[in-house]
């Protein structure tokens, strides 16, 4: 499989060559109520979770307030020690609320977007599928499969939208703008080595 290093990162092919555009009308936002932990948080990122709770709660549900003030507002995962938000009772993550079409939507998102808090939400879940593994001497951006994203694989598809142009902000937000840039030159380069 083919990856590309862009200042310490390593890209893998399917970040490029994959078409993925999010379905939430068909998904419901399985991604934030399915699995074994919570989203991955970065450390930085559950400093600004304790000092921004208080403004994120009012958007919040009862049971993720409730998860939030028993476990904390992030907790570390027991299998690997690995930052994580909580879930309420094994189940949705506890910043979760659902709308009227029982989507689940990111709590801190809409306090962001309200303006009460100046966290968007955490890196993870603004970049996924994309995961990050860091390593001691770079970091490996790779796509992760998930069957509950099948409607987005196929959406993706269907209007030809490449992974990392459906992330565009989320990467511009971790990387910057320049990085991308170097990242759409890659995968255009890709592109008309296959073709």
């Amino acid at each position: 499989m083919f990856a590309v290093e862009i200042d310490g990162a390593v890209v893998a092919e399917d970040v490029m060559a994959k078409e993925f555009v999010c379905n939430l009308a068909r998904c419901k936002g399985a991604c934030c109520v399915h699995g074994d932990a919570g989203a991955p948080l970065e450390e930085e990122e559950t400093r600004i979770l304790e000092k921004e709770f208080e403004n994120i709660k009012p958007f919040l549900r009862p049971e993720g307030i409730r998860a939030i003030e028993e476990q904390g507002t992030w907790l570390k995962d027991p299998r690997d020690g690995d930052p994580v938000t909580p879930l309420v009772e094994g189940k949705e993550c506890a910043y979760v609320v659902f709308d009227a079409d029982g989507i689940a939507k990111c709590g801190i998102e809409l306090a962001w977007k309200a303006g009460a808090t100046t966290f968007q939400k955490p890196i993870s879940c603004h970049l996924y599928p994309i995961r990050i593994t860091k390593y001691k001497t770079f970091e490996a951006v790779n796509y992760h499969r998930w069957e509950i994203c099948s409607p987005a694989c196929e959406l993706g598809a269907q209007l030809k939208v490449p992974v990392y142009v459906f992330l565009k902000s989320a990467i511009i937000r971790k990387y910057g703008k320049e990085w991308y840039q170097k990242l759409d030159e890659a995968a255009k380069q890709l592109e008309n080595e296959r073709f």
